[in-house]
């Protein structure tokens, strides 16, 4: 008590200040209300004076004075006076200093005057009272007490009971249960009851207990009972205990507490005449009871959910059973009543959600709830609660509900008028019914009526003083839906209309809030309650048992049935039949069928369930192998793309999820994207497409969708504007499309460095292909305005955003195409004019203002100095084109409106199909026609536009800074093949542009360098390329080869579109170099040599690429190889030498590697097929011309033997030599051949590799042209002239006169030319009168060599086969590294003939170092050639013995090549022995001529063994060489070509003889 302590100040200064202060103290404490604390503090201010008196410190008059005024402050002063006195009386009764005690009896007997004796009797000890002279005996006043308090507390008074009075308890029964409607009440009643219990001498109590019993009866009257026992009560401790008794009376087993029980008791405390605290304790069962029945309900449930999912074998069943059996009996001995909830549920019907708030808390969750009663009294109670604010904003248009009386208790919550309101009780009464809810369904359509009352006004109203508020109300919302409605939802009983009522409500929150509900339901909420853990196990079992049965016959039964499943428990539905879709793929079909009887919030929870598989993290996305995509994965996709496109789902959680996944860096996931957008949207991406669809996909959106995919897309529009909604309400259009660019990069260098290489490189190509197909969906179905203002400028994008350039062009394509029509149909309306041309124009106008600002973006994307060759529009214009504005598809069109046509036959044709549905289909395919009729005229027209403004724009689009083979390097390097491998349409785009470009006669560019380019070099590109990429470059080259091909394949159609053309001139300078006056032109002959040098590179890339045994370039290289089948090989040693590659892959594959034996396989059959089209090297080089008077202009090597000046041989008749034409003729053909060398040249050396590579293509051809010649010369017996001289002398004469006109220049080369060639003309002449002899190559050659020259070329012919397979295994095979001297020397020779040479050899140097040091090897490499020859030629011998006839051919075919090195050792010798007879010739001419003389020591070898082999094959002596080299039978003419040889070779056989002489003396 001592809390406050007084100044020692105030005592020592008691009179003149302390007892001032004191009093102040004392009043200011009375004053103060603080809940009862001022009791407390004026007891402590009293107790401190008294201590003071007791203690000796303060007079005893002075205390009593101020005691006697304190008694004035209040009224309860005296008692609280008379407490601290009793405090002091026990603390100074326990002291051994008397003189204290004396001072306290003192200043209480001097205080009796201000407090009551009474009050002191009470409180102080009684030995102190006698010594107060308060009582006479302490003992005696003792035992007074004692007295008293028996009588009080033991002592019963004696009333009459039931049975003892009954006539009195007779009249207050009837009292009680007469008549109340008219004036009585309960004041009147309450008289009569105290007369009668007087009258009778009543027990009050059992009095009390008749009153409760009669109100039981008539519980409608409350309020009079009520009032009465209010009346009546003196304590609400005896009532508690006569209910008590009540209640306690049906606590046996077998007995039921009547309801009228539990609502006197409800009302009672609803009306606080008794404490819930009170009675609860006479209540049962007890709380610990409760509590263990709820956790066995619990653990029930498990074990019930457990028995469903475990296979249960027939023992154990048995065993089950029995034990359900013996619970059963348990059961029938019925325990009594939970009286707790009894009573819970009649406070919840009168409305006291007060009381029944605080008995639910005492039990375990939701256990109350559990009783369908308490539920049901708990919903009627929310009822009455909303309906004002129901009827106000929840009722729907239209309906009219029931009104709903409120109840008459003041004291119930009160009704809700505004969604604030809900908050007081509403929500917390929702949130007790848990998923109790589900007994009142009118409640819960009422709830989630409310709920969308809310949201339209959450989302209108944006004051943001009410926000806070707003914000508050939303999360209670969620919260309900989260813990009340959706658990609701899985009790019901597959209440559809439910299910859409609450999709309503859920509709309206974003996606990320409804995700976030259902994820708590699938995995939380079920394991909240028992009900649900059954529900739970029981909703498993069901989809099981239906998922075993689904197929494709009962799709509809089955789908019924999942339906009815799905609309209450979508979550562990959708959950098994995605575990199941994981494993079986088969069941994707059948699945997608099934789902169409779910509801609307069923496929929402459907697209939250898939997006939740697919994040699984405890699911691998790769295969153990981690080279592939698990399947699951896969299927997953498939089944997303199928769901998303036949239902109504919402797509932006699963958009974003893939966005989020490409932030995080992770691209398995645009699996998803792809199969939803090719579904969708009817946009497929394979590079599988057939030539056809390829065709048709370069044409307009129509012929796309009709002809261009593998599946018929129909019905795409809807989903397609789904798609592109999602996209475009979440901003995701964008964000996914430079993701997907750049993630191409991060699958490399970010995601790829653990993984395996084929996985990257699929992966790789999911992004790149996604990305197409996703760019192609936006550019096709976005406005223009959607578009343009969504991808920024080509500059920021490659700038800002780090798009690679060639996706960000792909992105900003469309809106170019869409910006320039936009433009052009400005200019159409403003400027009213018709006329074709009019129209081009402004088209061009419309181009120059939409491309203008992107050439001057662009050149922010590379370095200066790539724009000295390449000029930002061309660069521009070829990323903006594409295959639409190149070429309109004629025959796709056609076959697909032939296609339609024939089905309106059919459909005509067919009687099962009713008029009606005949007359649509045929409505159908007609409008299907005419747009396709409509969009090629609209495509045709636009090409026209685009080629003229092309052929506007060529003459600007490439500068000559540079040479030209740099700026063939950029545009292949930034153009070409960045694009070539984009896209397939792009692949053949590329082919075609670069076509265009040459047709159009682009200044600058030469086409040749750039196919040779292309072709030369594909080990590279093709081991860096992807699988996809390898398609698509396989298709550009197809593309590519198609064009040569067509150009090879006719004379005509190459003078048609080559000849004269800037792109075949074979002289590469910077502008400004003065080297050549005239540009020269390459010849059809020379182009067919050309194309035989790109046959023979891209063979022995291939070659290269099989043998290295790594599984990327085996397989891009097959991929490749499949791919240009149609126009490669065509040559029959190049697609012998592949077969034997192929054929190895495949043995060495077989176990290894199946993939690469599986193409392997199928690229080795389908070249089988193809041999049929192959030619031999001869046919292919060298086309066969009707007879004519002379010969096309020139027939020199090609590029494989860069080196070599070929030269022409003027064809005249012997009598007419000076006649004009043959002047003519003669002057005509001479300086094309330089062209074309100079041509041949220069495309080989571009590459800097060329010459080497082609060394043996080089020998073969050569030989092959002079057997093709003297075939001619048979025919058309005109003698050979010599203009080998006439060519030195006019390359020489080249040097001063660039201008220098055709007919001067063959003159003076006739003047000039010397008498010891003339005169070594005419003996051949006179010893050849039967035939015609012809110069190789224009050289001045002996008969006998000449003949041996055909001979050798068939025997080559024969060893090809076996000799192409040797040369193409390393770069400088054995049958070349004879020829290399030779080479070297034309090489030689080339850098020196001509000005035009010289200066291009300066310009065209990509690898000099390179070329030159293998120049230097294959010197070295002769002799080791010929040791290894001499080596072979002797195990040839040993191997010859009991062979086979082919056997023996084999061994003619290896002498034959060992007798080329022999010949080429020799010409060296032969050029010195020329020196010496043509001592007037220039040292370069006998160099020239040189390498084209043929050792006649190989065709006398030669001759020897066809005679001896004929002569073993009697009659097939000339049939074998025919089919070796040609692979044709021989005719007639045929056999007496080969009697003209044998005549030519008696005739030149002496010459031979002296010619071998001159050889021996050099050796």
């Amino acid at each position: 008590m001592a809390t406050l302590i007084l100044p020692a100040e105030w005592i020592k200064n008691w009179e003149k200040t302390g007892k001032h202060e004191f009093v102040q103290l004392c009043k200011d404490l009375t004053e103060k209300t603080d809940n009862g604390s001022e009791v407390r503090d004026i007891q402590a201010a009293l107790y401190e004076l008294c201590s003071q008196v007791v203690q000796g410190n303060l007079k005893l008059d002075l205390a009593a004075n101020v005691l006697g005024e304190m008694m004035e402050l209040r009224d309860d002063m005296p008692s609280i006076l008379a407490d601290v006195f009793s405090i002091l009386d026990l603390e100074t009764g326990a002291l051994e200093e008397k003189n204290k005690r004396d001072h306290y009896t003192q200043l209480v007997g001097a205080c009796l005057f201000y407090v009551p004796e009474g009050i002191l009797k009470e409180r102080l000890d009684p030995e102190t009272l006698e010594s107060l002279g308060l009582i006479k005996q302490a003992h005696q006043f003792n035992q007074k007490i004692v007295k008293i308090k028996t009588k009080l507390f033991y002592k019963q008074q004696k009333f009459n009971l039931l049975r003892e009075e009954n006539e009195g308890y007779a009249k207050l029964i009837t009292e009680l249960g007469q008549d109340l409607s008219g004036s009585i009440t309960s004041h009147l009643v309450l008289e009569s009851i105290k007369s009668l219990i007087g009258c009778f001498n009543l027990d009050p109590n059992r009095v009390l207990d008749i009153i409760l019993e009669v109100y039981e009866s008539r519980s409608d009257q409350d309020e009079f009972f009520l009032s009465l026992i209010k009346s009546y009560m003196c304590e609400p401790l005896t009532l508690c205990h006569i209910l008590g008794f009540k209640f306690k009376f049906y606590q046996e087993p077998n007995e039921e507490t009547p309801k009228s029980l539990y609502h006197i008791a409800a009302a009672l405390l609803h009306h606080n005449l008794i404490e819930l605290e009170d009675l609860y304790v006479h209540l049962m069962p007890l709380d610990a009871t409760i509590v263990e029945e709820h956790k066995r309900e619990i653990s029930e449930a498990k074990q019930i959910a457990r028995k469903l999912v475990m296979v249960v074998l027939p023992s154990e069943k048995n065993e089950d059973k029995e034990k359900d059996k013996e619970k059963e009996e348990e059961k029938n001995e019925k325990p009594p009543d939970n009286q707790k909830l009894g009573l819970l549920e009649a406070l919840l019907r009168i409305g006291d959600w007060h009381h029944a708030q605080c008995i639910m808390d005492q039990m375990p969750s939701f256990y109350a709830t559990s009783h369908k009663a308490i539920a049901l009294a708990l919903c009627q109670l929310v009822h009455l609660t909303v309906e004002p604010l129901y009827r106000r904003a929840g009722v729907p248009k239209g309906a009219r509900g029931c009104v709903m009386h409120p109840l008459r208790n003041k004291r119930a919550p009160r009704p809700v008028e505004s969604f604030e309101d809900l908050r007081r009780d509403t929500f917390s009464m929702l949130c007790y019914l848990g998923p109790h809810l589900s007994h009142d369904a009118i409640l819960f359509a009422k709830i989630v009526r409310l709920g969308k009352a809310f949201m339209k006004e959450y989302q209108s109203d944006s004051r943001p003083e009410v926000k806070d508020k707003m914000e508050t109300l939303l999360s209670c919302f969620l919260s309900i839906a989260d813990q009340v409605l959706l658990p609701s939802l899985s009790v019901m009983e597959c209440n559809a209309c439910m299910s859409e009522e609450l999709w309503g409500l859920f509709k309206l929150f974003p996606y990320q809030h409804r995700y976030r509900l259902y994820g708590q339901w699938k995995n939380e909420t079920y394991s909240s309650h028992p009900l649900l853990v059954k529900v739970k196990a029981q909703t498993s079992e069901r989809a099981k048992y239906i998922m075993k049965r689904l197929t494709k016959e009962n799709v509809k039964q089955s789908g019924r049935q999942i339906g009815k499943l799905s609309h209450s428990n979508p979550t562990i539905l959708f959950d098994y039949v995605l575990s199941q879709i994981q494993w079986y793929d088969n069941l994707i079909g059948p699945v997608v069928d099934s789902l169409k009887y779910l509801t609307s919030l069923n496929y929402d929870v459907l697209a939250y369930c898939i997006i939740e598989a697919l994040a699984n993290p405890e699911k691998e996305k790769m295969k153990h192998d981690d080279t592939t995509i698990s399947s699951w994965l896969q299927s997953l996709a498939s089944l997303c793309g199928a769901v998303f496109r036949k239902y109504p789902i919402e797509l932006a959680g699963l958009l974003q999820y893939v966005t989020n996944q490409l932030k995080a860096g992770k691209s398995f996931d645009l699996l998803i994207l792809k199969e939803v957008v090719q579904k969708m949207a009817g946009i497929e991406i394979t590079d599988e497409m057939t030539s056809e669809q390829l065709e048709a996909m370069t044409g307009g959106e129509q012929l796309k969708a009709e002809g261009g995919y593998f599946g018929q897309i129909r019905n795409t529009k809807k989903s397609s504007q789904r798609l592109k909604d999602a996209l475009l309400d979440h901003e995701l259009a964008l964000p996914l499309c430079l993701l997907m660019a750049q993630q191409r990069n991060g699958v490399v260098f970010l995601e790829g460095g653990e993984k395996h290489l084929k996985l990257v490189g699929h992966l790789y190509d999911q992004c790149h292909d996604t990305l197409v197909q996703f760019g192609g969906f936006l550019a096709s179905n976005l406005s223009t305005e959607d578009y343009i203002k969504r991808v920024p400028s080509i500059d920021i994008l490659c700038n800002q955003f780090h798009t690679p350039h060639d996706a960000a062009f792909f992105l900003s394509r469309p809106m170019y195409a869409h910006q320039i029509l936009s433009k052009y149909d400005e200019l159409k309306k403003a400027e009213k004019g018709n006329r074709q041309q009019q129209k081009v124009h402004k088209y061009v106008a419309a181009c120059e203002q939409v491309m203008t600002p992107v050439h001057e973006a662009v050149v922010s994307l590379h370095p200066a100095r790539v724009w000295d060759d390449l000029r930002p529009q061309f660069y521009a214009t070829f990323w903006s084109l594409t295959m639409y504005d190149l070429a309109v598809p004629h025959s796709a069109y056609e076959r697909e409106v032939n296609k339609l046509k024939v089905q309106i036959k059919a459909i005509e044709d067919n009687p099962e199909i009713p008029l009606n549905k005949k007359k649509k289909e045929k409505e159908r395919c007609t409008a299907l026609q005419e747009k396709l009729q409509e969009e090629e005229k609209k495509q045709l027209e636009h090409v026209q536009r685009v080629l003229h403004r092309l052929k506007l724009e060529k003459d600007n689009w490439l500068l000559a800074k540079s040479t030209k083979n740099e700026t063939i390097t950029k545009f292949l390097q930034l153009c070409l093949f960045p694009r070539c491998i984009f896209s397939s349409i792009d692949a053949v785009y590329c082919a075609r542009f670069v076509e265009l470009v040459h047709q159009q006669k682009t200044p600058n560019f030469c086409t040749l360098l750039c196919y040779d380019r292309v072709f030369s070099a594909i080990i590279y590109t093709v081991a860096s390329c992807t699988e996809n990429e390898s398609h698509r470059y396989g298709r550009f080259l197809c593309c590519m080869l198609e064009t040569v091909t067509r150009w090879h394949s006719d004379r005509a159609i190459y003078e048609k579109e080559c000849v004269n053309y800037p792109g075949f001139l074979t002289i590469f300078r910077a502008t400004g170099f003065d080297g050549g006056n005239k540009a020269d032109q390459l010849d059809y002959e020379n182009f067919r040599h050309v194309v035989h040098k790109w046959h023979y590179m891209l063979t022995k890339a291939s070659v290269h690429c099989l043998e290295t045994g790594d599984y990327t370039h085996i397989r891009n290289i097959l991929i490749v190889l499949t791919k240009i089948l149609p126009c490669y090989p065509k040559v029959l040693n190049l697609g012998q030498a592949l077969e034997c590659r192929v054929h190895k892959i495949c043995l060495e594959e077989k176990d290894k590697r199946p993939d690469l034996y599986a193409l392997a396989m199928g690229y080795s059959g389908r070249l089988k097929s193809q041999k049929v089209h192959m030619v031999p090297e001869n046919e292919f080089h060298y086309k066969e011309q009707p007879a004519r008077n002379a010969t096309p202009a020139s027939q020199q090597n090609g590029p494989g033997s860069t080196g070599k000046p070929a030269t022409s041989t003027s064809k005249t008749d012997e009598g007419t030599s000076e006649d004009d034409r043959s002047k003519d003729k003669s002057q005509g053909t001479t300086k094309p051949v330089n062209k074309a060398n100079s041509a041949a040249a220069k495309v080989t050396t571009s590459n800097g590799n060329g010459a080497l590579n082609s060394t043996k293509a080089v020998k073969e051809r050569d030989d092959k042209e002079k057997s093709g010649k003297e075939k001619k010369e048979k025919k058309e017996k005109t003698p050979g002239s010599t203009p080998e001289i006439k060519a030195e002398n006019r390359r020489e004469k080249q040097r001063d006169e660039r201008a220098g006109k055709e007919e001067r220049v063959a003159r003076e080369g006739k003047e000039k030319t010397p008498k010891a060639d003339r005169e070594k003309v005419k003996p051949e002449e006179k010893s050849s009168k039967d035939d015609k002899a012809k110069a190789g190559n224009g050289e001045p050659m002996e008969p006998s060599r000449d003949r041996d020259v055909i001979k050798e070329s068939k025997s080559k012919e024969k060893g090809d086969r076996s000799a192409a397979a040797a040369s193409l295994k390393s770069p400088v095979p054995r049958s070349e590294s004879a020829e290399t001297e030779r080479d070297h020397k034309r090489r030689k020779l080339d850098s020196h003939s001509s000005p035009s040479h010289s200066s291009s050899v300066k310009d065209n140097s990509n690898e000099p170092k390179e070329s030159t040091s293998k120049h230097h090897l294959n010197y070295n490499s002769v002799a080791r050639s010929k040791s290894r020859e001499r080596e072979m030629e002797k195990k040839d011998s040993e191997n010859t013995q009991g062979r086979s006839k082919e056997k023996k051919e084999e061994k003619d075919r290896k002498d034959r090549k060992r007798d080329h090195a022999v010949n080429d050792r020799e010409t060296s010798q032969e050029s010195k022995r020329r020196k010496d007879e043509n001592g007037t010739n220039s040292s370069k001419n006998s160099k020239s001529t040189s390498p084209s003389c043929d050792s006649p020591l190989s065709a006398e070898k030669e001759k020897s063994k066809r005679s001896k082999s004929s002569s073993k094959e009697k009659a097939e002596s000339v049939k074998p060489e025919r089919t070796s080299s040609g692979g044709k039978k021989e005719s007639r003419h045929d056999k007496e070509k080969s009697e003209k040889k044998e005549k030519r070779d008696s005739s030149g056989g002496k010459e031979d003889k002296k010619h071998h002489k001159s050889c021996d003396k050099h050796r």
